[in-house]
């Protein structure tokens, strides 16, 4: 393999530039596509002009000789009689299942559907459009029900479906099984459906006879060349049958129509593209499919050698996973392919490695914070559910109960705390392909080493409680305090000596506006969009403004303080619904075009700034539950993620410096990590008494002394890739993360920072708002242990 891994590795220096520091594991060689493709493609649109063709011109011509002959084309490449199939085009993979499963819905008596359950979410919806419908928990039970009865007594057509390979795991189903379904024929009228779109991303459909072949086969075209975004349904004529119950005509598929005295039509008697393929055609991306098919072979020779390849790199990568073990001899990796020593040549597994990782001690680390990190080393991956939600339910052991509670319990696809009861909600994914090297594979393991593989047994922590009067006594005091105005952007630091307010829902002015994507009511953040760090907020209390300046141009908006309604958008429209970390919550949109310009021109998409309805102690939104101990009152939230202040410690910062220099990395300043206090301590002679990390044992903090405010300590706060983000320049290095993931993991999560919140008094008519300033001294109390 090292002939490949040499070509391939000169053709990702020339083709693929932007792979030179970045590695692509999830479907990597079906993502993207190579500088070649588009030059080849830009030729043959710069030399030809293409018609609509449903015409007669010779543009129009030229559009129907050519797509029919890449139709064609495209059935030879992945191994098609074309005597015994049609292609019909179709948008994407879902698409195509959609178009067979409507169909035979139209038949009289409905249609019976049964359904392996490692199949993809989009094969699972067909359910809905079923009159009755099963679910194959196992192979076994597949197998049993072809050698026996249809489910059920249902009379009419029935539909049986499957995925080719698993998009989960990379599993190969028998296409066997196709062949079975043929020998039922004479006593049910059952069809097949195979799911080709993760086999066929890098290996040609071999069916061993004619009987073999399904009767629907669904693919994207875009998950084996990357471009163009385009699928196809590939059907066996002797089936065509069924697409005479189809309702729906469009514009091509009618021979005549008549829709004013009368509502006749006449469709298409021709092939069953012409019957099915509603439209125009997408002219171009049919063209720019058999310039990728060229393409994809003077690149990689076959798909057949592709196959070969990036099983090879599979099974090493699953092979050196499997074996990786912590310091005291525990498993890293925990692997979801079902190998048995006696595997047989139907249950081989493609290019797909699904796993997930526990620490040491047993405990399952978080698929997202993986990500996290994976993409701050520019390993792109992809994990959670992956649309395969019967394959998700069966290899992690999550009975339909146990979905379902989690759901109950705020989980959602993409959500963060992926961990739930002791078991994952989902698993990590690597899926190799054509562009993908040996060396990739050594970076990967290289990587899960680094960070997830316990290098020493863990000391046993002791059970004694905290005893405060054994450390060097030191003062801790607040060295700043920060408002973050606009949600976002960057922070602005309140003045020595001003007092400063504090509610429950956290520091005055903090978090009240947020810009807002204009077409889909989203809060923009800095993880997408990193230039936000450079939009810089002053609160202008003489003038009764909130300034916001762009550093890079030094273009400046203001706003007023006041909440006049004139400010904002009319009296229909003023209040629109928006998103903030999964929380329906409601936003004044300001009117005027000169503030929408200035956000839209500094971002690049269309948005604007709003600005949130809830004032201090009316929030609609309320501090994280996995944060309200229970003594402690559940605090409302403006516009922060999780908690109404975060608090971090100086001398920790420091320590993490230390470690971060020690490697040469760049130092990380207390903006990037968005607090709003930040407590520093000194020694009784003035000099530094640092003690790094006592906050994890901190339980709360009163300021100013007797009779300021109290705070409580909710929980270190998770923390993200967006602590990368320079909040100086608005550019992404690796750390502080990368050391964090090494050194302050903590269940899975990387922590730093304390979430904190004001606490509320027992008695409703106390005024809940106290003040506090840089300088005052803090006191701490400590956990003690239970």
């Amino acid at each position: 393999m090292k002939p490949y891994d040499t070509k391939v590795e000169r053709m990702r220096k020339h083709e693929y530039p932007y792979m030179q520091d970045h590695i692509y594991l999830d479907h990597a060689g079906t993502t993207l596509y190579s500088a070649t493709l588009v030059q080849r493609f830009q030729a043959v649109m710069l030399a030809n002009i293409y018609g609509n063709p449903h015409s007669a011109s010779e543009s129009s011509v030229r559009s129907t000789r050519d797509i029919e002959s890449i139709r064609l084309q495209a059935l030879t490449y992945f191994g098609f009689d074309t005597d015994q199939v049609d292609l019909v085009f179709t948008s994407n993979t879902t698409s195509a299942i959609k178009l067979v499963a409507e169909t035979l819905r139209e038949s009289q008596r409905g249609f019976w559907y049964g359904y392996h359950a490692e199949c993809h979410t989009s094969l699972v919806g067909v359910r809905e459009l079923a009159t009755e419908h099963h679910c194959f928990a196992r192979d076994v039970d597949v197998k049993s029900w072809l050698d026996g009865k249809l489910l059920g007594g249902h009379t009419g057509p029935g539909l049986f479906a499957y995925p080719a390979q698993s998009n989960l795991n990379g599993r190969c189903c028998p296409l066997d099984w196709i062949a079975d379904i043929k020998a039922r024929k004479a006593e049910v009228e059952i069809y097949s459906l195979l799911d080709a779109a993760s086999l066929a991303a890098t290996s040609p459909l071999c069916f061993k006879s004619p009987e073999s072949v399904p009767d629907f086969t669904v693919l994207s075209f875009s998950k084996v060349f990357g471009f163009p975004n385009l699928g196809a349904v590939i059907i066996r004529k002797d089936v065509s049958h069924l697409f005479d119950r189809r309702r729906y005509f469009g514009g091509g598929t009618v021979d005549m129509v008549v829709c004013v005295q009368e509502q006749w039509h006449a469709r298409k008697t021709g092939t069953l593209h012409e019957r099915l393929e509603d439209g125009t055609l997408p002219i171009h991306s049919i063209l720019a499919l058999g310039e990728a098919m060229h393409t994809h072979d003077d690149l990689f020779e076959s798909l057949p050698s592709t196959r070969l390849h990036t099983t090879t790199l599979a099974d090493r990568l699953r092979n050196d996973l499997a074996i990786l073990k912590h310091a005291n001899g525990a498993n890293v990796c925990t692997m979801y392919d079902s190998r048995t020593s006696d595997l047989t040549e139907t249950q081989k597994y493609g290019p797909i490695v699904a796993f997930n990782m526990q620490d040491s001690q047993g405990q399952w680390l978080s698929h997202a914070e993986v990500e996290k990190l994976a993409a701050i080393k520019n390993i792109h991956i992809r994990t959670g559910g992956l649309c395969n939600p019967g394959g998700i339910a069966t290899h992690l052991q999550l009975a339909s109960w146990e979905m379902l509670e989690n759901f109950s319990a705020g989980f959602r696809c993409g959500s963060e705390n992926d961990v739930r009861n002791g078991k994952p909600t989902g698993v990590i994914r690597v899926s190799l392909g054509a562009m993908n090297t040996h060396a990739d594979v050594t970076r990967f393991v290289s990587f899960v080493q680094e960070f997830f593989v316990d290098k020493t047994v863990p000391v046993q922590r002791s059970d004694s409680p905290f005893e405060a009067t054994k450390l060097p006594q030191a003062v801790h005091y607040i060295e700043s305090l920060t408002v973050y105005p606009v949600k976002s952007c960057a922070g602005w630091r309140i003045p020595l000596g001003t007092d400063w307010d504090v509610h429950s829902t956290g520091l005055a002015w903090d978090r009240e506006w947020c810009v807002i994507n204009r077409s889909t009511g989203a809060v923009i953040s800095q993880k997408k969009y990193p230039r936000m760090a450079l939009l810089r907020p002053e609160l202008d209390f003489k003038t009764g403004v909130l300034r916001m300046s762009d550093s890079s141009t030094e273009r400046q908006i203001s706003v007023p303080l006041s909440k006049d309604p004139g400010l904002f958008i009319d009296e229909a429209q003023r209040v629109r619904d928006v998103t903030v970390c999964d929380d329906a919550i409601q936003a004044r949109q300001y009117l005027s075009c000169t503030i929408a310009d200035f956000f839209t021109d500094m971002l690049g998409i269309p948005c604007t700034l709003a600005r949130f309805t809830a004032s201090a102690g009316s929030s609609s939104r309320h501090m994280k539950a996995h944060l309200q101990g229970k003594d402690v009152k559940p605090s409302s939230l403006l516009l922060s993620n999780e908690s109404p202040i975060l608090t971090i410690s100086r001398s920790s910062l420091n320590a993490l410096n230390d470690m971060i220099t020690a490697k040469d990395g760049k130092i990380a300043r207390a903006a990037a990590f968005r607090a709003n206090i930040v407590v520093a301590e000194r020694g009784e002679d003035d000099s530094s008494s640092e003690r790094p990390w006592i906050e994890d044992n901190w339980q709360a903090m009163r300021v100013g002394g007797q009779g300021g405010p109290q705070l409580d300590f909710l929980g270190g706060c998770r923390r993200c890739q967006m602590l990368c983000i320079d909040q100086e320049t608005g550019e992404k290095n690796q750390e502080p993360f990368v050391t964090l993931a090494k050194t302050r993991r903590r269940d899975g999560k990387v922590m730093f920072g304390i979430h904190t919140a004001l606490r509320l008094p027992a008695e409703q008519n106390v005024n809940n708002t106290k003040t506090i300033r840089v300088g005052d001294v803090v006191e701490t109390w400590v956990k003690q242990s239970v």
